[in-house]
């Protein structure tokens, strides 16, 4: 177990890697030779290739689907948790049939 715990914290660490703006140094340090970061707000990874009309909306409209994205994502979680919470009560099969 203890080596599916490293490999685990090792696949963490190279997503978290991965997945920050490069424009901004590792945790926040802003540490390097790009310049200013892009990014409208953090987690906008947009690199410019893919625009689907948001540079478009207005700042209403983006704080709007920013926000209606974060509820969905609320929701998401919450159902995993129904799920969760069913599975260890026993009753999963009353949600989820397997027929």
């Amino acid at each position: 177990p203890g080596m599916v715990w490293a490999q685990m914290i090792a696949t963490w660490t190279m997503m978290e890697a991965a997945n920050q703006d490069q424009f901004v140094g590792p945790w926040g340090t802003n540490q390097n030779v790009l310049g200013d970061s892009p990014a409208e707000f953090k987690g906008d990874f947009r690199n410019g290739a893919l625009d689907f009309g948001w540079d478009k909306l207005s700042d209403d409209a983006k704080m709007n689907k920013r926000a209606i994205e974060l509820n969905n994502g609320r929701a998401a979680q919450m159902g995993i948790l129904g799920i969760m919470v069913h599975e260890k009560l026993g009753n999963i099969d009353a949600l989820l049939p397997s027929n």
